[in-house]
């Protein structure tokens, strides 16, 4: 609000360390106005404040505010690192591939269709709610050399759809991986703030990769982070960070000629950004009511991933992985023949036909996992925790009564 209109910097309308902050990007922007275009990368104070952000998050590992690039959302920091890989490889002309979670967010399939690039998809690992198997992870590649170049992996943690917190034992494979196949490392981070399940914990890449030493440390990197997520969640605002590390130098240089092409990020989505950056510190006016609202939003998020994973459990037809993280539960429904059959007959695909039932007889809507990959012969669906508890407690009662009902009519 201050930034938009700075004379409320002078009212009495907000704390002082809030105005603070405020002044401070202002400062930062070309003519004290957000309405003016910042550089492409975005405003230096609030790279420097993103750098600072990780280097705590990592117990300080170093992180160099030039390698912070700001953008629209991670959605855009990621597809700016995926068209630096576009061009075919080598004398053979293969397609470069890169390596994405089944199932996956659909971003990066999507993307990968527009550049012409190759999906390699590798499964996670579903009886191991949802855990990424070295294995999988060779099967997958060495499918892959035939038909294309693999370039790039892509690890989302926490996971979207799936809802899974990723181990440290198991990062540490996928670097292995990747160091022994040349591959870059796309870690998709924007759920770092959401993790619930006990036992569970975010570890970064970064800090992971670090940690390992060389040669691993010295492996090209980026990882991405968004305003969406976490306790923010305002996804409409436009805001993330995407940190690269070990880039050729020539490299670096045409990522920022690319992005230059598109002027600059919002600066409101830059600002909102900060906010989850460089929030209140302790001792400052805001810091108590801050910090009542960040768990309050996260200790609700927590109750209701449990609750939807053990609704969702208690009803025949289901079984749902425990949500350790993230915004979703992504449970997998065992129809009867009956209903790939009448999906067949409309043709759509089960997991589809389920859905548009569920939809028209209750008004609730879930995304088929079809969607998002699913294995062979499996249906799912991802529902979302985000509806407040009251309303998420009578949609998992809807969705029971519906699922009861459908069962019997196709028994």
């Amino acid at each position: 609000a201050m930034i938009t209109y700075p004379p409320l910097i002078e009212s009495d309308l907000f704390p002082e360390d809030a105005k603070s902050r405020a002044r401070i990007i202002l400062g930062g922007c070309r003519g004290g106005s957000v309405g003016s275009y910042s550089d492409s990368p975005g405003i230096e104070v609030i790279r420097r404040h993103v750098a600072n952000y990780i280097k705590e998050r990592d117990g300080g590992v170093e992180a160099d505010w030039r390698n912070i690039m700001l953008c629209a959302g991670a959605s855009e920091g990621i597809r700016a690192i995926l068209k630096l890989m576009t061009h075919p490889v080598g004398t053979s002309g293969k397609r470069p591939g890169v390596m994405i979670p089944i199932p996956q967010y659909p971003l990066y399939s999507a993307s990968l269709a527009e550049y012409n690039m190759e999906q390699v998809g590798y499964y996670l690992d579903e009886h191991r709610n949802w855990a990424l198997d070295p294995q999988e992870l060779e099967r997958a590649i060495k499918e892959a050399k035939s038909r294309c170049s693999p370039r790039a992996i892509v690890v989302i943690n926490p996971g979207n759809p799936t809802g899974q917190v990723i181990t440290r034992q198991n990062i540490e494979s996928i670097i292995r991986f990747a160091h022994k196949e040349n591959l870059y490392i796309l870690a998709d981070e924007v759920y770092q703030h959401n993790v619930y399940a006990e036992g569970s914990k975010f570890h970064s890449f970064k800090k992971v990769l670090s940690e390992m030493g060389e040669p691993y440390s010295q492996m090209e990197m980026s990882s991405f982070m968004s305003c969406s997520k976490g306790y923010m969640g305002e996804c409409g605002i436009r805001g993330g960070y995407a940190e690269t590390i070990n880039m050729d130098p020539n490299v670096m240089a045409m990522l920022q000629k690319s992005i230059s092409a598109k002027l600059c990020p919002t600066i409101l989505g830059q600002a909102c950004m900060d906010l989850v950056v460089n929030p209140p510190q302790p001792g400052e006016p805001s810091y108590e009511f801050w910090l009542e609202q960040k768990n309050g939003t996260l200790n609700s998020l927590a109750r209701r991933a449990k609750l939807v994973a053990d609704t969702l459990n208690s009803i025949e037809g289901f079984t749902c992985n425990i949500v350790q993280g993230a915004m979703y539960a992504f449970p997998q429904i065992h129809l009867p023949t009956k209903v790939i059959e009448a999906a067949a007959a409309a043709g759509q695909a089960p997991d589809v036909f389920y859905a548009f039932n569920l939809l028209e007889a209750t008004g609730i809507c879930v995304i088929p996992g079809s969607g998002f990959g699913q294995y062979p012969d499996t249906f799912h669906f991802r529902t979302t925790i985000l509806p407040q508890e009251p309303m998420i407690a009578d949609m998992l009662g809807r969705l029971k009564e519906f699922h009861v009902k459908f069962l019997k009519d196709f028994s």
